[in-house]
């Protein structure tokens, strides 16, 4: 199974993908900060949308300039595959220890 990386800006669950981008870089939920963002709309949506997007600029900057590596490595190269060496007969196996 391989794991299929979207472009966060693309998506279409996200606007901009700005706090999710923000959450993996740093390590929390983003609902978070979706919730910081969304109070201030009610007192001031100029400054709080300028300040999303501004946001967006950055993130995008960032991502642009610093793209991920894990997701190249995890596509590299597949680890390899060990078989289990099974015993041919009965006679060849362990006994098993048993539990009083």
């Amino acid at each position: 199974m391989t794991a299929q990386t979207t472009n966060l800006m693309l998506r279409n669950d996200t606007i901009l993908g700005v706090c999710e981008a923000i959450g993996q870089d740093f390590g929390f939920n983003p609902n978070w900060l979706r919730v910081a963002f969304c109070a201030p709309v009610f007192w001031n949506p100029t400054l709080a949308i300028g300040a999303y997007l501004a946001l967006g600029v950055v993130v995008a900057a960032v991502r642009f300039a610093f793209p991920d590596r894990r997701a190249d490595i995890g596509q590299a190269a597949p680890a390899p595959v060990m078989e289990a060496k099974t015993p041919e007969s009965a006679e060849q196996r362990e006994p098993e220890l048993i539990a009083a």
